[in-house]
């Protein structure tokens, strides 16, 4: 025979079934809060991993889906491979204290224009050959500054000459290089441009003609979707 509960055996019922709640609501929060971490915690790590220009599209503790900022270069000899390349890795250069870094962009208040495209960069990281072929020069940025060098490049299989500037050189005036190789480090320019101006590398392109081109018409940018898992 079922015999009706005591007062205190009813508040112990009651005691331990508030209990038992709050144990179970604490382990759900707790079981929520490590999901968010490790998702925060996962996200983090790949953020760290892959800077910009990687943009994390989706993100979950097994699963990224990120879109990569590429550089298609141009196939001008039609053989099916790219024969220019983006020496950075980076956007070009937008406006600054000193300017835009577009080619053409007005220089000395409209009395010249820009003859390149400056590529962004970070002081110290590698600097890689626009194209392929023979280190022709190597000189000085201005004259009287020996801190500021270029490297000029030319390929005379496709008639096509580079030249990047702000570069520190770990190549010579008659090395055969190839597209994509390491040619030196970026210098920094805050000792030349102090007060905003980005650090870059300056590109300039000379094509058939000896005239020098607008290097954005050679390098495509576009953002490849990859999954990383």
């Amino acid at each position: 025979m079922l015999r009706a509960l005591t007062p205190p055996a009813a508040h112990q019922i009651k005691h331990w079934l508030a209990h038992a709640w709050s144990t179970l609501a604490f382990a759900v929060l707790a079981t929520g809060v490590l999901q968010v971490g490790a998702h925060a915690a996962a996200r983090a790590d790949f953020i760290s991993a892959h800077p910009e220009p990687a943009r994390v599209v989706e993100l979950t503790p097994t699963m990224r889906t990120v879109q990569v900022l590429t550089w298609e270069g141009a196939d001008v000899d039609g053989d099916g491979a790219p024969d220019f390349a983006n020496p950075t890795g980076k956007a070009p250069r937008v406006h600054d204290a000193y300017g835009y870094g577009a080619f053409g962009a007005s220089r000395d208040g409209g009395s010249r224009r820009h003859e390149g495209v400056d590529y962004m960069a970070e002081a110290g990281q590698d600097v890689t050959a626009p194209l392929s072929g023979y280190v022709t020069k190597i000189g000085a940025a201005y004259a009287g500054d020996n801190d500021l060098k270029f490297v000029e490049i030319t390929n005379r299989a496709i008639d096509y000459t580079a030249r990047v500037f702000y570069v520190d050189p770990t190549v010579g005036v008659g090395d055969v290089v190839r597209l994509g190789q390491v040619i030196g480090a970026a210098h920094s320019l805050q000792h030349k441009y102090p007060g905003g101006m980005t650090n870059h590398v300056h590109l300039e392109v000379f094509g058939t003609n000896q005239k020098r081109l607008d290097a954005t018409a050679l390098l495509t940018q576009e953002y490849v979707t990859r999954i990383v898992g």
